[in-house]
Order: C-alpha cells, then sequence, then structure tokens
C-alpha cells in the first residue's frame, strides 16, 4: 500500500457482511493489510459456514469498545435440518444419525418454538471457541476429548417460524437473542423436541445492537480491488458508533 492510500486516521469502525465460507478473522486480515493498521478486532465471531454482520474494530480506541459492542441483543436468520444430525451440530460436521421427521404442522412449530422462549441456562457445545485452560474448545474435540464447561445464564426474546419445506425437512426461524447464545445449540435443542434431531444447516446474523446487516460493506466489497477506497467511504468515527449504542 502507497503512502496516498494510507488512512489519515487511526481508528474507526466497520459493518463486514461476512460471506460464507470465510473465517471472521479472515476479515480482519484484510482490513488489517488495506488500512497498515495492526490494532484490529471484531466484536462476535461468525462460523465460517455463517454469513452476516460483522463489527470491525480499527485501531486502540475503537478496539477497547468491542466489549460494548458484544453485549448487544443478536439477531439471526437460521436454517435447520431435520432428521439430521452432526458432531459439530453444524454443516461442517460429520453426521452421526438420521431419523425420520414426523408430519409437522405450522401450529405445532410455532408451539414448539415458543417453549424456547425466553431466559435459560445453555452449556457451550463440544466445537465452540469458549476457553478451557487457553485453547478453545473446539481444539480438543478434534481430538476426540470432551470438555463439559458449565451451563451458563442467557435469553431468547424472540425465536419466530419463517418457514418448513416438508420435502427437504428444513425448517426456517429468526432468532433474537443475548450474548453468548449458541444457535446450534438452539437447533439441537428443538431437534430434540421434535423427536427427530436436528442439525443447524445455515445462519446469517442480521443484527447485533443497534446495527443493521443492510448497512454493511459486502464481502465482494471489501475483498475487491477498490477495497481500501470502499473502506474509507464506509468507515465509522468513535462519537457516530457510540451515541446509538448509548
Amino acid at each position: 500500500m502507497g503512502e496516498e492510500d494510507k488512512p489519515e486516521w487511526d481508528d474507526g469502525f466497520f459493518l463486514i457482511d461476512k460471506p460464507a465460507g470465510m473465517t471472521s478473522f479472515a476479515i480482519v486480515r484484510r482490513i488489517r493489510r488495506l488500512l497498515g493498521i495492526k490494532k484490529v478486532g471484531h466484536a462476535g465471531t461468525l462460523d465460517p459456514f455463517a454469513t452476516g454482520l460483522l463489527i470491525v474494530c480499527v485501531g486502540r480506541p475503537a478496539t477497547r469498545q468491542i466489549e460494548l459492542f458484544m453485549a448487544g441483543r443478536k439477531t439471526y436468520q437460521a436454517r435447520l435440518q431435520l432428521g439430521v444430525e452432526t458432531t459439530t451440530q453444524d454443516p461442517e460436521g460429520s453426521v452421526t444419525a438420521t431419523r425420520p421427521v414426523p408430519a409437522l404442522t405450522e401450529t405445532a412449530l410455532t408451539a414448539c418454538l415458543r417453549r424456547h422462549v425466553g431466559p435459560q441456562m445453555q452449556a457451550p457445545p463440544p466445537f465452540s471457541a469458549a476457553k478451557h485452560r487457553g485453547k478453545p474448545l473446539y481444539v480438543y474435540a478434534r481430538q476426540g476429548v470432551q470438555v463439559k464447561k458449565p451451563a451458563k445464564p442467557i435469553e431468547i426474546f424472540r425465536l419466530e417460524l419463517l418457514g418448513y419445506d416438508a420435502g427437504t425437512s428444513q425448517l426456517s426461524v429468526e432468532v433474537e437473542c443475548s450474548r453468548g447464545t449458541y444457535i446450534r445449540v438452539v437447533a439441537a435443542d428443538i431437534g430434540r423436541e421434535l423427536g427427530c434431531g436436528a442439525h443447524l444447516a445455515a445462519l446469517r446474523r442480521i443484527r447485533s445492537g443497534p446495527f443493521m446487516v443492510e448497512d454493511s460493506l459486502s464481502g465482494e466489497e471489501l475483498f475487491a480491488d477498490s477495497g481500501s477506497q470502499m473502506l474509507r467511504l464506509r468507515r465509522r468515527n468513535l462519537a457516530e458508533v457510540l451515541q446509538p449504542a448509548g
């Protein structure tokens, strides 16, 4: 990056729409390279298969606010594959069980979802970034070691039925939840209650706190040749971002 491409500022916030098949850190790494700033972090990891809103903080003043942004409510759109369970409770794992899916009505599905709304205790799944002795749980899980972490209080504020395809046994829902909620665990719980099992087939974060995915810079724009210019145009400063959050 030439001198003329370097930003005139050393901090800021960016809303990125993360594409599927990419880690959250790959987004951070791209922004570091484009801006020539090492202090870059994100507020809330999205798994590689997931898409949607990623809040990226650049510079020391901005990265100090990461905890604030992670504390906000999150809204996701999720697609569950009923009748199939996997090792990771998502599409990246191996299939561990398949079961027939019963005939399901909209009324029955809505009632099932309603029972999962409210405060509850949830333990981090084995394949997650939750830490044990300084290492993510997925490191142990990949070695065949199952580490059980204590359940923590979370809350599901809203769990709505978006649609159900009986032909593919795929259930689409929208979830509004607190920080620390694992949607894959919610999917597994729903599948267990329906008697057929399930895994999280797709996930998209559409909101985090006051920020919406439609206001994000797309992954295609970020990784285009004009990525540096696009970041300049979409940067938000500290005062602008903290005002709606407060």
